[in-house]
């Protein structure tokens, strides 16, 4: 593990790496909830790099910036002992120089200020989205690791990235919590045992006011004054603000249909706290992921139709804009030339009618669900996968196509990349033998012929350049269920997969 302190120094190490990179930004002190994220980061990424920086940007005159807990040799150890690669602990004078200095600042959208913790800590936002933005530019990362404890700090991230077309992904990672339930922060240190055990008033007070949304409540006024009765019986906890807000837009609700986010933040003595419940009852994705062939698309129709959910067929988007590509003579090497193929672009999937058949397709108002199908568009497609404007355009659309739940996605990274808060995640593989044999019969009954040797050095070919790509590469997320096709019957992946969703969706 290097450790680095210098900018100059980032971007000479960045020159030298090659692979996909992760960053974890941090304030030190770290907790089992950084922990969290650089395990996610590592699990993802080839190199992990954290940044350890106490941004004197986002305190407040007021707050705790000359106290905050600066534990850089423990953190190191830490760092070291979780397998990350570089940690970057810059001083304020190597990364800010003088930071009271007029500088450019990144301003976060006022919309987004007027509820949680903006109005009470202003400028602190302003301060967290420079410096992010900072680290994003020096680091460069294809992916970087926010927990969602801080929300609000979250969602403006996200926005920024978007709004900025920052070349990055953000991962939210879920809130770690001890044992008792408390939120872990680097600031509990500050409670005595006293006040740790009133602080724990505030999980017990969004827990309660989730079980009443579970059990049927919908007015925002009755699930927040179900909290309260818990705070108002909690000594020693002091609410700055418990507030209702869309899970997005941080909007406040006046009406509640199927999501909210429920926060809040209090002061135990001197040491501020804050925490978060989501409210909904959207029905649960269903990830499905694994190599080429391994039935993940006759399954995923099944499920769906099983479940009566609405079935997504990522596989079928990619193969749309490879045959496009292919029919307008487009060099599938060419990214720029790819990219300006996607702008304009319109595809169709129509819903799921028969699971037996694939589920219609247009782009561009042509119906193109046989003519994907054909060994060009198989040979090429993956080629076409790894550019990245064309994977950022289509994971927009599946996103927004499967934002409200209840869906059914297959592909290669629904559940690291497109939806990794599905609920379901499920990895799906078969050996090369056996998925080489599945296609051999898939082409013959089209009128193609082609040797099994030959398709299994095809697919193993796939297989390492699905897993080896720069962009959202093949790999199974390490909450997914490993079910291997080689010697069950559609019928039984589908039950087994079925069984996996009705347990989630028990009250």
């Amino acid at each position: 593990m290097r450790l680095l302190s210098t900018p100059a120094g980032v971007r000479a190490y960045r020159e030298l790496v090659r692979g996909e990179v992760g960053l974890v930004p941090t304030m030190g002190a770290l907790h089992q909830g950084h922990l969290s994220l650089i395990q996610r980061c590592r699990q993802d990424c080839d190199q992990v790099i954290v940044s350890i920086f106490v941004n004197p940007l986002q305190f407040g005159p007021q707050e705790d910036y000359q106290v905050y807990p600066r534990t850089l040799e423990q953190d190191l150890a830490l760092c070291r002992e979780a397998g990350v690669d570089l940690v970057f602990a810059p001083t304020v004078a190597t990364l800010l120089g003088d930071p009271q200095r007029p500088r450019v600042q990144v301003l976060p959208p006022e919309t987004m200020l007027q509820s949680l913790c903006a109005p009470f800590r202003p400028g602190h936002f302003t301060g967290v989205l420079t410096i992010v933005a900072t680290l994003l530019h020096l680091v460069q990362p294809q992916r970087a690791y926010f927990g969602e404890k801080d929300v609000q700090q979250l969602r403006l991230i996200e926005q920024m990235v978007a709004d900025l077309a920052l070349p990055v992904t953000i991962v939210p990672c879920p809130t770690v919590r001890d044992a008792d339930g408390l939120a872990l922060s680097s600031r509990n240190r500050y409670l005595t045992p006293e006040q740790r055990q009133q602080a724990l008033g505030i999980p017990r007070a969004l827990q309660a006011a989730r079980a009443a949304f579970v059990a049927g409540e919908r007015s925002v006024s009755r699930l927040l004054a179900t909290a309260e009765q818990v705070l108002a019986a909690t000594p020693g906890v002091n609410v700055q603000y418990l507030q209702l807000v869309h899970p997005r837009t941080l909007a406040p609700l006046v009406g509640l249909a199927t999501e909210g986010l429920l926060a809040m933040a209090a002061f135990v003595g001197s040491t501020r706290l804050i925490d978060h419940v989501m409210l909904s009852d959207q029905r649960p994705i269903i990830a499905i992921d694994g190599p080429a062939g391994a039935g993940k698309s006759t399954v995923a129709r099944h499920v769906a139709h099983a479940l009566g959910l609405t079935y997504i067929d990522t596989g079928a988007m990619y193969r749309a804009i490879t045959w496009l590509a292919l029919q307008k003579q487009v060099d599938l090497q060419d990214p720029v030339a790819l990219a300006e193929l996607t702008v304009g672009v319109q595809i169709d999937l129509e819903p799921l009618v028969d699971p037996e058949t694939p589920v219609r397709i247009r782009i561009n108002g042509e119906d193109v669900t046989a003519a994907i199908r054909t060994q060009a568009v198989t040979q090429s497609v993956s080629l076409v996968a790894a550019c990245a404007p064309v994977r950022e355009y289509l994971v927009k659309q599946q996103q927004s196509l499967g934002s409200q739940g209840g869906v059914v996605l297959e592909g290669r990274d629904i559940g690291t990349h497109v939806f990794p808060q599905a609920q379901v995640k499920i990895f799906l593989t078969a050996s090369v033998q056996e998925r080489a044999k599945r296609r051999q019969r898939q082409l013959q009954e089209q009128g193609e012929d082609i040797s099994l040797s030959d398709l299994s050095a095809q697919i193993a070919d796939r297989d390492y350049k699905d897993s080896h790509r720069a962009i959202a590469p093949l790999r199974q997320a390490p909450d997914a269920i490993v079910i291997s096709t080689d010697h069950l019957t559609i019928p039984q992946v589908v039950q087994q997969i079925v069984e996996l969703y009705r347990q989630k969706t028990v009250r």
